[in-house]
């Protein structure tokens, strides 16, 4: 469930007042403009107009202007990845690649292109020195990206730019990723997984002695040992990256997304949840928090006027009025979600995520939590290491059949009217992989929302 940023105007409006003639005072625009206008992309599509315009600077803007449109490709996927070695940006980059169908460009890629002079040049460079200039790089990515594939489909630009000159020559050259993610991870965790890094020669998949290993014999039999892997190389490289990466991350002010690459999961939304909402504000000992702390410490629901109280304070906070939110969980009913639209706090998405009686069990009964570590494992799809681990892991009382059931019941009694108040609501299949249903739901916020066939 996500609300933009263009709900904000009407609020600055109100808030100005003085001394205003007609012709000065704010307007008042009524909310079907910006609804339309965030429902058909208008505000996006004015936005890299724009931007190509200045950056391009045609003699002629309206023959430029139909040519990007007819283009139709500001959404296709324009990302770049960074991080150090043996943080596994190259198999982050390969996933991403398939599953957005995206062009995956390397290094390697760009210079092993056979019909490119310039990729010939770079190889013969690349085979002498193991590196490339600055401006031999820079002239390689820009001829790929004219490439018809690079221009429908996208690009995912994998360790590009290595150097602050790099990615300042990208940028002037009007190469602008939408997303630029940067993995990071202790240098002795780094280290640990270079030494046991393998690639199989025939598809370029990375696998690892201890923490990836494939079944197939078939495949472990022809995987090799990739060059500059030994503790000291990969030091060295390690040293030169965090060199470099401290200055190309200010090129990427707005854009830029730090993930942990040591984490066992991705943390790819940035949500607003009620639930920890309720919990920051008693732990800040605020006037709700004091109203709060009885509920919580008799386990007993809190109230909904108190929640939107609590909700409303958190929402009405510049970062949310600005780039918008996600409410994960919540509205729970048809009571909370007329509270929120009569406050003025409308979702321009929400999504259903219906899953099987049987997965939902399979899913929530077999997890366990290490209380040692914090770290959080499931008996099927996540075993714990060793025995001594599994020994010692504890389920919450939350996650027993019997609680799963209570919790089911309520949400199948409460979704139905949920689904009927939020009519363009969309409906997914969360049986599957979270990677599948992430890009569906990526899907359903990129793109308009589908017509109502009457």
């Amino acid at each position: 469930m996500t609300r933009g940023p263009s709900d904000g105007g009407q609020q600055g409006a109100d808030a100005l007042h003085g001394d205003m003639d007609a012709t000065t005072a704010p307007h008042r625009i009524p909310p079907e403009m910006p609804q339309y206008g965030e429902a058909n992309h208008v505000f996006e599509l004015m936005q890299n107009m724009l931007e190509q315009l200045l950056i391009h600077q045609p003699k002629d803007p309206i023959p430029f202007m139909i040519d990007h449109l007819q283009r139709d490709n500001d959404y296709v996927p324009k990302i770049v990845i960074l991080g150090p070695p043996a943080s596994g940006k190259t198999t982050i980059a390969m996933w991403l690649g398939k599953h957005l169908n995206s062009n995956l460009l390397s290094v390697e890629s760009l210079i092993a292109q056979e019909y490119s002079s310039l990729a010939a040049d770079a190889r013969r460079h690349y085979q002498k020195f193991q590196t490339l200039p600055n401006t031999l790089l820079v002239r390689l990515v820009q001829e790929r990206l004219r490439e018809e594939d690079c221009v429908r489909r996208g690009w995912i630009l994998d360790g590009i730019p290595e150097t602050r000159e790099q990615a300042l020559m990208i940028q002037t050259l009007g190469v602008s990723p939408r997303h630029v993610i940067v993995l990071s991870a202790p240098d002795t965790v780094l280290i640990e997984r270079n030494l046991g890094k393998r690639i199989d020669p025939q598809t370029g998949e990375i696998y690892h002695t201890t923490f990836d290993w494939p079944p197939e014999s078939e495949i472990q039999n022809r995987l090799i040992v990739p060059a500059g892997v030994s503790e000291g190389e990969t030091a060295r490289r390690l040293l030169e990256y965090h060199r470099d990466i401290v200055r190309i991350l200010p090129s990427y002010p707005k854009i830029l997304k730090v993930i942990p690459a040591d984490q066992p999961c991705v943390d790819v939304f940035c949500q607003v949840c009620c639930g920890q909402l309720l919990k920051e504000a008693m732990a800040d000992k605020s006037k709700y928090g004091e109203m709060i702390r009885p509920f919580f410490e008799k386990e007993m629901a809190v109230p909904d006027n108190i929640i939107m109280k609590v909700l409303r304070q958190r929402l009405d906070q510049q970062d949310c009025v600005e780039r918008g939110w996600v409410l994960h969980g919540f509205p729970r009913d048809r009571d909370q979600a007329c509270l929120m639209d009569g406050l003025g706090y409308k979702p321009n998405r929400v999504f259903f995520l219906n899953v099987p009686f049987d997965s939902i069990i399979e899913r929530l009964t077999l997890r366990r939590t290490d209380p040692v570590t914090g770290e959080r494992y499931h008996l099927m799809y996540k075993p714990p290491p060793t025995m001594e681990i599994q020994a010692r892991l504890l389920q919450s009382p939350k996650d027993s059949e019997e609680q799963i059931k209570l919790r089911t019941d309520l949400f199948y009694r409460n979704s139905a009217e949920l689904e009927e108040f939020y009519g363009r609501a969309i409906t997914l299949n969360g049986d599957q992989d979270p990677y599948t249903v992430f890009e569906y739901i990526e899907s359903g916020i990129i793109n308009p929302l589908p017509k109502k066939v009457p």
